[in-house]
């Protein structure tokens, strides 16, 4: 048996497609019979991190990350987020000659312009140094690479996302039964770099219905007194919530897959999206969803679509595949021949 590392800034109690990708495929490798570690901020002191206080920034006192790889000795590892723990995984890593590989999950240079006055370049930069020693890095779509290749990214490789089709699963339409139709919903983080509002201000008939917590909440929900605010729902609430909707609209222009997507197919619900990185790639079967610039064009479309269509889609999707993807990506963390700083 062999021991696999993953290293995540990202971990629970975090509600993301982060988090949810990362303990599914950890849960997928012990049935392949690699034990797996993960290395999150869960052993270190945290701070909140700026503008985003529900993502906690590990504190690993110096030494740290180099005793705990010490102590467990993995046969491969894997860093899946750039923040702090990533980071210093990355540095001694490097020094060591410790072979690994990575991942691209979130559009960081698009996440920070979206909150702070940061350029692009800047961004990519600091993404380009932090990927170049990996052995491969893993991005979610054909898109995602291309889009990184334009960008002077090298040794990429398309590592596909799964859903869980017996948890997410048709069924019958309970709730919002007091709404007026069509539900139309949304589940995610509410927050700026996420694009909510672009669905809110939508003109279309219906009720709109927002499943999610973050720092927007407020602000929106003021904002929008006749969309209906949830909350954070899990487990048979949230398969409840997308079984009972008519159409699922994801807003968001910065994501690089949209896990979200695939959990509404695989209840029967078409998606509406813009045409950009993440959907372009998801929604690749016309009958499952709709994508426009018009985003209320793309929702009218959506209405018109088929369930079954939509369920028959998202069962293209599996966590056994992504996780087989991932292991014939790794390699055995002492094979770096040349250290790059």
């Amino acid at each position: 048996m062999s021991s696999v590392l993953i290293v995540t800034d990202a971990w629970h109690p975090q509600v993301n497609g982060v988090v949810r990708c990362l303990d599914h495929v950890g849960q997928e490798l012990e049935k392949l019979g690699h034990r797996t570690l993960f290395l999150t901020p869960q052993r270190y002191r945290t701070l909140p991190m700026p503008t985003y206080p529900e993502i906690r920034l590990s504190l690993a006192p110096p030494g740290a990350i180099g005793q705990y790889l010490a102590e467990t000795a993995p046969d491969h590892i894997h860093i899946a987020t750039e923040g702090p723990l990533g980071f210093r995984t990355r540095l001694h890593c490097v020094a060591q000659q410790l072979a690994f590989t990575t991942s691209y999950h979130t559009r960081f240079p698009e996440y920070v312009a979206a909150r702070l006055p940061v350029p692009y370049q800047w961004s990519y930069a600091y993404l380009r140094w932090f990927h170049a020693p990996a052995a491969t890095t893993l991005v979610p779509t054909p898109s995602v690479a291309r889009d990184l290749e334009a960008h002077s990214f090298r040794n990429l490789t398309v590592w596909a996302r799964g859903v869980d089709t017996e948890h997410f699963s048709l069924g019958e339409k309970t709730l919002f039964t007091d709404l007026p139709g069509p539900h139309l919903l949304h589940v995610g983080r509410i927050s700026v770099e996420k694009n909510v509002e672009a669905f809110l201000k939508l003109d279309v008939p219906g009720t709109k219905i927002v499943v999610g917590d973050g720092p927007q909440r407020d602000e929106l929900k003021a904002r929008y007194p006749k969309t209906v605010f949830t909350g954070t729902l899990t487990g048979a609430d949230l398969v409840a919530a997308y079984r009972s909707a008519d159409a699922f609209v994801f807003p968001s222009r910065t994501d690089t897959f949209g896990n979200v997507m695939i959990e509404a197919m695989a209840c029967g619900v078409p998606v509406a999206a813009y045409p950009v990185i993440g959907p372009i790639d998801v929604l690749s079967d016309p009958e499952s969803g709709a994508m426009d610039e018009d985003l209320a064009v793309a929702v009218r479309k959506t209405l018109t679509l088929s369930r079954a269509a939509a369920r028959r889609h998202a069962e293209t999707f599996s966590w056994a595949e992504s996780a087989q993807q991932f292991v014939d990506t790794l390699v055995p963390a002492r094979q770096m021949s040349v250290a790059v700083a």
